[in-house]
């Protein structure tokens, strides 16, 4: 079985960004010198580059275009070509906010978020409706948690944007920190993302299996980055200089169970936590 296909960094080392990364692979069995595609795996993002507000609101809007027009044009091409699954990457990080601190694949989308927020929301709900949505293929989603390790914005690499900015303190506990995250080491998802092979359509979470608010990672993770304590900033004071959304992601998010995932695709997980992901998985 061979690949084809463009890539702009899928879940796997060697890709910097805080849940994103990019791959569009075409599949093709045999001998045969003709292409025929079985798989499109799409996870193209701009979540890269500087963790200043321009280039943040940039990174966005572009990702957002990706989201939408992006995976309409592909779904489009991977039909007119014949493709018989069709995989995206989501986001957990806007799980509606009411229900509970962890949600399963029942769970849906923030129905009201921040003004701020509102086009990221929107984009993830097109991107999930349209491909679980098909007909022609098996359409599946993956809502993945926020990823980590080697390659990725948060690893013990100088050139880590987020981490750069946890060593610098720049990255703080905003409010009191109750907004929980759900965590997922790159090495993990990339398997996921294998594992969906023997999946059938719909969405999938893939996280590991301990989420938690920041103010308990958070701290962890600066330790093991070798750097000192998060600063506490009231939530006040952050929301006109970072916007409604991201104070909403830091104090209100949930979590999400993966356990669908490990059922039925028969996925595992090499750091089922990011305590023993943060001691060992970072470089």
């Amino acid at each position: 079985m061979g690949t084809k296909g463009a890539r702009g960094g899928s879940p796997g080392r060697g890709r910097q960004d805080d849940g994103g990364g990019g791959s569009v692979r075409f599949r093709r069995t045999g001998t045969e010198a003709r292409a025929e595609p079985e798989v499109v795996v799409h996870q193209l993002t701009a979540l890269s580059g500087p963790a200043d507000m321009k280039s943040a609101k940039r990174m966005a809007a572009a990702t957002n275009e990706l989201r939408v027009a992006g995976t309409d044009h592909l779904l489009a091409a991977a039909r007119a070509v014949g493709v018989h699954r069709f995989v995206a990457q989501s986001n957990a990080l806007w799980m509606q906010r009411t229900g509970g601190s962890v949600a399963d694949e029942s769970g849906r989308m923030e129905p009201n978020p921040a003004a701020d927020g509102a086009e990221a929301v929107a984009a993830l709900r097109h991107l999930e409706d349209s491909v679980t949505g098909i007909s022609w293929a098996q359409g599946i989603a993956l809502r993945y948690g926020g990823f980590y390790g080697p390659g990725t914005g948060m690893s013990a690499a100088s050139d880590a944007v987020m981490a750069e900015q946890i060593r610098r303190r720049k990255f703080p506990i905003v409010g009191g920190g109750g907004g929980v995250w759900s965590l997922v080491h790159i090495d993990d998802a990339a398997s996921a993302v294998a594992a969906v092979e023997r999946g059938a359509s719909g969405i999938h979470h893939i996280a590991d299996d301990e989420p938690a608010p920041i103010h308990v990672w958070l701290p962890e993770l600066a330790r093991a980055l070798g750097a000192k304590p998060p600063r506490r900033v009231p939530a006040w004071l952050v929301r006109p200089l970072a916007g409604k959304a991201a104070v909403d992601t830091m104090t209100q998010a949930r979590g999400i169970s993966s356990q669908k995932a490990k059922h039925e695709l028969g996925w595992t997980l090499r750091y089922p936590s990011w305590r023993t992901g943060f001691t060992r998985g970072l470089e």
